[in-house]
C-alpha cells in the first residue's frame, strides 16, 4: 500500500471512529477516544506531504541503485510502520467498538501511545527537512554553522521520547525482536531504579523492590522510567548495564548453548618492543612499540578461538602467555594428532560504545564464526573508556594485530590472508587501526568486514541519527556519553568510595542478583498490581472517579514546561573540506610521534594523533553568528500550529563534546582525507535500515566509492543496532549473521593482489 492510499484510508476510519465515539455521550472515555482519532486525523493529514517531500529525494543519498538505503528512507520507513500499525488498530475498533468483549482501557491506552508516536515521527520529518535544506549537495550529516549546529542537536534532546519506549517499544523492528526488547527494557528500568539508590546512599526497601516490579506490567512507567535512565544517568551506569552478559554465571549459559570450540584461550601480551618489516621494502623494519597513553606500557589480552586444534596453538611459547579466566579459562582436549595451519587468521575487535564489554560478551558468535570460516579468531581486549580513553584502544589494536601478523604461526595459521573483523565500535577500529598500519608502512589486512560501523564521532546530525529518539539499544544521549568518554571528556563520578572497593563486575554481579529478585517479585505480584491499580483511586491523591482511566504518561508530559535550549557551540569541518584537503599535496615528512598533549606525561609512540592548529580564517566564532540565523533556530521549520511533545524529565545530562580530538580521523575515519582514506584495504561493510548508524556506513562507502577503493554495502532490514550479539535469538539475526560470515569468508578466499610499493608516511592532518 502506498504512502497516499494508506493515509486516506486512516483519515476515512479515524472520521468515522471519531463520530461514532462523539454520538456516544458526554462520558470521559467517550470523549478521549473520540479525541485521539481527531489527533490520528491531524497527525497523519500534516506527515503525508512532509514524507512525500523526503521520498522524492531519497534516491540521491543512496550508494548506488542496488542499495537504496541511507537515513532519509529509514524515517519514511519507520513512520509508515507507525501509520500501518495505527490503520490496523482503527479497523479492529470499527469492527469490535460495539462489542461487550471490547477492551475500551486497552485500545484507549494503546492509541493514546501511537498517536504519541506519530507526532514526535511528524517532528522528526521536518528536522529531516531542515537537513536536506541545509546539508551541502548530497551529505546526510549537518553541515550548517557551528552555532546552528549545536542549537538544533539541544533542540532535538529536548523532544519527548518516552511513548517509544513504553506499548510502541520496537514498533519498527522485526516481531521477533520485540519480545527480546521488552525483557531488556524491563531490565534496565530495575537495574537503574538499584543504581540510582546506590548513588544517593539509599538501601533497597520492599518499596523500591515493589515499583521495580510495577515497570513489568505498567508500560507508561516503564517509558518514562527509561526515558529518564537514557537521558541521566552517566556512562559508569551505562558501564555497569551493558557488562552483565561478563559475570560468570551469564557467560557459562551463553556458552552452554554457543558451539564447542577445541580452543578458547585468553593470552596476556607482553608490553616488548618488536621489528615489523616494512611493505615496501621487507629488508627494512620499523619498531612496533607497546601501548603507552595514559596509563604507560602495560599488557593486551587478546583470545584466541579456534573451532580445531592447530599446530602452533598447543607450544610453550603460547601456553607461557595464557592467562588464567578460573575453572573454564581452557577449552583445549588431547586430540591424536593436530590440525595444519590455517592459510587465514580473523582478527577481531569487540563492539560496546569504547565504555563496555570483552571478547567473552562477543565469544558466542565467535566460536560459530570459527567453525563456519574453519580459521582461527584472535579478539582483542582492548582497554575501555572512561579509564582509558583515546587513543589507548587504537594502540592497543595496533599492537595485538601487528604482534599476531608476526607470531601467526602460534597462532595455528600461514597468515597468507587476514582479515579484520568488528562491530559498531570495533568496526570503527577496524579503520582506524587500518590507517595507522598503513601509516607505519607495515601490512595492513587483506580485506575489513565492519557491522553497523561508527564512523563519524563528532556530535552531528543526520536523517538516520533522528531514529535515535526511539532506538532502545542506542539513544543520542548515551552514544554521546560514550563519545565523550572516549575523546577524555570530563566524566562525572557520583559513585560511594566504598563501592567501588567492590570493583565494577563485584557491582554488577550484586546488582544483577537484585534484578532478578525484583523481576521474581513483580512476577509473583501480578495479581496484587492490578487490585492495586483500582484500589488506589480513592485515594486523595489519586486520579477522580469521573475519570475511568489513569492519565496516560504521554498525556502528562503535554503539561511540562519546556526547558531552555542551550547556546553551547563547537566547530564543524566538513565533507567537502576534508577531499579538497586529501587531493593536496603534502611537503615534508612530520615525525611518527605522539602528541604529549594527547598522551599526558607518557612519551611519544610513533604517529601524530592530533590533527594541526585550526587554520580556516574564515570560521566564525560563537558570538559572530548572524543575527538572522540565530533567530530563526530549528523552530520556525514547524507549520503553524503544530507542537511536538517536549521531555519530561528535566534537564538532559548529555554533553555535546566540542574537542578538535573528535575529528581526528583516527576518531572519526569518515573525516579522514582522501589520502588516507586511499590506504585501506577492500572494505565490506553490513549495515543496518533501522540504525542511527547507518548514514555513518553510507556516507562512508560514497567516500571510499568515489576514490575507486574496492566497498561493498549491505543493508538488512527491521533490525536493531547489534543484531550480531543477538545471532541466535530469530531468523532473521541468523541469517544477517550468516552474511556477515559471507564477507569474512570473500576476503579471505580472493586471491592477494600485489601491493603497490609505498613508503612509510605520517598521516595527512585534517584541515580543522
Amino acid at each position: 500500500m502506498d504512502l497516499h492510499t494508506m493515509t486516506q484510508s486512516l483519515v476515512t476510519l479515524a472520521e468515522d471512529n471519531m463520530a461514532f465515539f462523539s454520538s456516544q455521550g458526554p462520558g470521559e472515555t467517550a470523549r478521549r477516544l473520540s479525541g485521539v482519532f481527531a489527533g490520528i486525523r491531524e497527525q497523519a493529514l500534516g506527515l503525508e506531504p512532509a514524507l512525500g517531500r523526503l521520498l522524492s529525494v531519497a534516491h540521491l543519498f543512496d550508494l548506488d541503485a542496488e542499495t537504496p538505503a541511507n537515513g532519509y528512507r529509514s524515517l519514511v520507513h519507520t513512520a509508515r510502520c507507525c501509520l500501518a500499525h495505527l490503520l490496523h488498530k482503527s479497523r479492529y475498533v470499527a469492527s469490535n467498538r460495539r462489542s461487550i468483549f471490547f477492551r475500551t482501557s486497552h485500545n484507549l491506552a494503546e492509541l493514546e501511545a501511537y498517536l504519541a508516536a506519530l507526532t514526535q515521527l511528524r517532528a522528526l520529518a521536518y528536522y529531516a527537512q531542515h537537513l536536506l535544506a541545509t546539508n551541502q549537495p548530497g551529505g546526510l550529516f549537518f553541515e550548517g554553522d557551528e552555532g546552528l549546529t549545536a542549537d538544533f542537536l539541544r533542540e532535538y534532546v529536548t523532544l519527548h521520547k518516552g511513548c517509544f519506549y513504553g506499548r510502541c517499544l520496537g514498533f519498527q523492528f522485526t516481531p521477533a525482536i520485540r519480545p527480546f526488547l521488552q525483557t531488556i527494557s524491563i531490565g534496565l528500568v530495575s537495574f537503574g531504579e538499584h543504581y540510582k539508590r546506590k548513588e544517593t546512599g539509599l538501601g533497597v526497601t520492599a518499596s523500591s523492590l515493589f515499583t521495580s516490579g510495577r515497570f513489568a506490567i505498567d508500560p507508561e512507567l516503564r517509558g518514562a522510567e527509561f526515558e529518564r535512565i537514557i537521558q541521566n544517568l552517566d556512562v559508569h551506569f551505562w558501564k555497569a548495564f551493558w557488562n552483565i552478559t561478563e559475570i560468570e554465571v551469564l557467560s557459562s549459559l551463553a556458552n552452554m548453548t554457543s558451539t564447542t570450540v577445541r580452543v578458547s584461550r585468553l593470552l596476556s601480551l607482553p608490553p616488548e618492543a618488536f621489528e615489523m618489516p616494512l611493505t615496501a621494502d621487507p629488508k627494512l623494519t620499523v619498531t612496533i612499540s607497546p601501548p603507552l597513553a595514559h596509563t604507560g606500557p602495560g599488557p593486551v589480552l587478546v583470545r584466541l578461538i579456534s573451532y580445531d586444534l592447530r599446530e602452533g596453538q598447543d607450544s610453550k611459547e603460547l601456553n607461557s602467555l595464557v592467562k588464567s579466566e578460573g575453572p573454564r579459562s581452557l577449552e583445549l582436549r588431547p586430540r591424536p594428532q593436530q590440525a595444519p595451519r590455517s592459510q587465514s587468521l580473523v582478527v577481531h575487535i569487540h563492539g560496546g560504545g569504547f565504555v563496555a564489554q570483552t571478547s567473552k560478551s562477543h565469544e558466542p558468535y565467535l566460536k560459530s564464526w570459527a567453525q563456519e570460516l574453519g580459521t582461527p579468531i584472535l579478539s582483542i581486549d582492548y582497554s575501555l573508556a572512561p579509564e582509558a580513553p583515546f587513543p589507548r584502544a587504537l594502540e592497543e589494536c595496533f599492537y595485538a594485530y601487528c604482534w599476531a601478523v608476526k607470531h601467526c604461526a602460534l597462532l595455528g595459521s600461514t597468515g597468507e590472508r587476514i582479515c579484520l573483523a568488528g562491530d559498531s565500535a570495533g568496526g570503527n577500529l577496524c579503520f582506524t587501526m587500518s590507517l595507522r598500519a598503513a601509516a607505519f608502512g607495515v601490512r595492513v589486512p587483506d580485506g575489513i568486514m565492519a557491522a553497523y560501523p561508527a564512523t563519524m564521532l563528532q556530535s552531528t546530525a543526520s536523517p538516520s541519527r533522528l531514529l535515535s529518539l526511539m532506538d532502545p539499544l542506542l539513544p543520542l544521549s548515551v552514544l554521546t556519553k560514550c563519545v565523550s568518554a572516549y575523546a577524555g571528556g570530563e566524566i562525572e563520578d557520583h559513585s560511594d568510595p566504598n563501592q567501588k572497593a567492590l570493583g565494577m563486575m563485584g557491582l554488577v554481579q550484586r546488582d544483577t542478583a537484585l534484578l532478578f529478585r525484583d523481576l521474581r517479585l513483580g512476577a509473583s505480584s501480578w495479581l496484587h498490581s492490578f487490585l492495586d491499580l483500582s484500589g488506589h483511586k480513592s485515594h486523595t491523591n489519586s486520579v477522580p472517579m469521573a475519570e475511568p482511566m489513569r492519565r496516560s504518561v504521554s498525556e502528562a508530559a503535554l503539561a511540562q514546561p519546556e526547558g531552555p535550549l542551550g547556546t553551547d557551540s563547537f566547530k564543524s569541518l566538513t565533507l567537502h573540506d576534508l577531499s579538497l584537503k586529501g587531493n593536496s599535496d603534502t611537503s615534508g615528512s612530520p615525525e611518527l610521534s605522539l602528541s604529549a598533549e594527547t598522551l599526558g606525561p607518557s612519551m611519544p609512540s610513533n604517529v601524530n594523533f592530533l590533527p594541526g592548529p585550526d587554520v580556516r580564517k574564515d570560521a566564525k566564532a560563537p558570538g559572530e553568528l548572524r543575527a538572522k540565523d540565530r533567530g530563526q533556530g530549528v523552530l520556525a521549520n514547524f507549520p503553524e500550529g503544530f507542537h511536538p511533545r517536549r521531555a519530561s524529565q528535566g534537564p538532559t545530562r548529555m554533553p555535546i563534546y566540542s574537542s578538535p580530538i573528535v575529528k581526528n580521523p583516527f576518531m572519526s575515519p569518515l573525516l579522514a582525507p582522501d589520502s588516507m582514506l586511499q590506504s585501506l584495504p577492500p572494505v565490506h561493510i553490513v549495515a543496518c535500515a533501522l540504525d542511527p548508524m547507518l548514514d555513518d556506513s553510507v556516507m562512508f562507502a560514497r567516500r571510499l566509492r568515489g576514490l575507486g577503493k574496492p566497498v561493498t554495502l549491505c543493508v538488512v532490514e527491521d533490525l536493531p543496532h547489534g543484531f550480531l550479539s543477538l545471532a541466535a535469538l530469530c531468523r532473521e539475526t541468523r541469517q544477517a549473521a550468516a552474511l556477515c560470515v559471507e564477507r569474512i569468508r570473500l576476503i579471505l578466499t580472493q586471491p592477494a593482489a600485489p601491493a603497490a610499493p609505498t613508503a612509510p608516511a605520517a598521516p595527512t592532518e585534517p584541515r580543522v
